[in-house]
């Protein structure tokens, strides 16, 4: 379906909607701790921004299949801002760390996707690198806040208010379809829809099994707390048993 990121306007809210918090400090420690890291679905760029704000002065890069976010990352030319998915820009080798936020991974609504995006993050790493990334732990349901009820209302730049609203149409197999509604300074709401799926953990760490994968690192919260059946986040830190052999990219993927 058509990313509702491509819309500049939706696309600037994007920040003011997911403010900064303990997720973002839990991954800028990871980042500033390596040397080169790549940030799959970097949308706005904050964190590698807040990276190199922080001293980072290594390689940082962010990919993002979607125009509007990468319009609004592209302010800070200090970082390299790439257009694309891991499957359309193969990296070689590249990076100590890949970063996958924002719970992003459950976009990949079935096991091939996910496979075909682990793929890319075997190719990316160098030999010693790690992956982190998180999703939303499914036993705790929380897709059923999702409602109107729970609406937020923020403040544009132009100091316009937003009503932002979820609704649930859907839960099946795990994925879960919702609408996302955002109504504001336009002559009629606008509504985007999104499905996203909830793995449990075996289901997920299968999956890092079957592509060469092995979880070093599992956490429920970003205060690094355990992971348990009643966690809301599952929190993984993970490499590659045995690195693939790099490709050569073609000239032009980039």
């Amino acid at each position: 379906m058509p990313d509702p990121y491509e819309d500049e306007e939706l696309a600037a809210l994007y920040d003011t909607i997911n403010g900064w918090d303990a997720s973002d400090d839990f991954y800028l420690r990871l980042v500033l701790s390596a040397n080169s890291v790549l940030d799959v679905g970097c949308g706005t760029g904050t964190l590698l921004k807040a990276a190199r704000d922080n001293g980072h002065t290594g390689r940082l890069c962010g990919l993002d299949p979607a125009d509007g976010m990468l319009a609004q990352a592209r302010d800070r030319p200090d970082v390299e801002w790439v257009r694309g998915t891991l499957g359309t820009v193969p990296f070689a080798g590249e990076f100590d760390l890949v970063v996958m936020t924002g719970h992003a991974f459950q976009i990949l609504l079935t096991d091939d996707e996910a496979r075909a995006l682990l793929d890319g993050v075997r190719q990316a790493l160098t030999p010693t690198g790690r992956f982190a990334f998180e999703t939303r732990n499914p036993a705790v349901r929380g897709w059923e806040r999702w409602n109107p009820a729970d609406a937020s209302e923020i403040t544009d730049a132009a100091g316009r208010t937003v009503v932002v609203t979820h609704e649930v149409e859907s839960v099946v197999d795990g994925v879960v379809r919702f609408s996302e509604t955002y109504s504001g300074p336009w002559e009629q709401p606008r509504v985007t829809w999104a499905s996203l799926r909830f793995l449990p953990a075996p289901e997920l760490d299968e999956l890092l099994g079957d592509r060469g994968f092995v979880v070093t690192e599992r956490y429920g919260w970003w205060d690094r707390t355990p992971f348990t059946e009643n966690s809301r986040e599952v929190i993984t830190i993970t490499h590659p048993l045995v690195p693939s052999l790099p490709a050569v990219p073609p000239a032009d993927a980039r």
